[in-house]
């Protein structure tokens, strides 16, 4: 990683470009390997968490956090708009769009790239009870999800094999595993949404 940070600054050098060091961090998922990394002689500061630009990306990997985040952000928004929900002068069409537009696009950021479980794909419909998505004709959250997912597999799909996106998709992690059942990741999602269409 060192090398590599190495590499970076000084294409970026070759250009007329600086990497500020005070401003650039290190994340390091689930690693031994406790060595700094610098740039010109300065260590770079080691965190836990990152968010980028709206994904919150923690250490021991994994989706929690980003959907938490999400709820979080949303329910911040949701009661800020009380008067046009109050509004009779908007009809419910204006309302939901509007609920689209500015909670349910915070509280989905990003969702089609989460790991998720059967807990965590739930979270999201926390925001709204079921009896809103039917009279408003919304999708529940869970749904929402999966429909977004498989749109970005196939837009990903689409692009040339050399894509970093693409090769992302089919990539397998090196190493041993660690003892005890195995944490469900994208391609196991992905996998059990495939059997699930079969089987419908």
């Amino acid at each position: 990683m060192q090398k590599k940070t190495a590499n970076v600054a000084a294409v970026f050098a070759s250009v007329g470009l600086n990497i500020n060091n005070e401003k650039t961090k290190v994340l390091k998922v689930k690693t031994e390997n406790s060595n700094p990394i610098t740039i010109d002689g300065t260590t770079l500061e080691d965190v836990e968490s990152f968010t980028y630009p709206r994904s919150i990306i923690v250490e021991q990997g994994g989706s929690d956090a980003d959907v938490n985040g999400g709820i979080g952000k949303s329910r911040t928004v949701f009661p800020k708009l009380k008067n046009t929900w109050n509004s009779k002068q908007l009809s419910t069409n204006i309302k939901v769009r509007i609920f689209n537009t500015n909670v349910k696009a915070v509280l989905l950021y990003g969702a089609e790239t989460w790991r998720t479980t059967t807990t965590t794909i739930k979270k999201p419909d926390a925001i709204s009870n079921s009896l809103l998505w039917e009279r408003t004709n919304q999708l529940p959250a869970e749904e929402e999800i999966r429909k977004r997912r498989w749109k970005w597999i196939e837009h990903t799909l689409r692009k040339s094999s050399n894509c970093i996106t693409r090769q992302a998709s089919t990539w397998n992690p090196e190493g041993k595993r660690k003892r005890g059942r195995p944490k469900n990741t994208l391609h196991r999602v992905i996998e059990a949404d495939m059997k699930r269409m079969n089987r419908n």
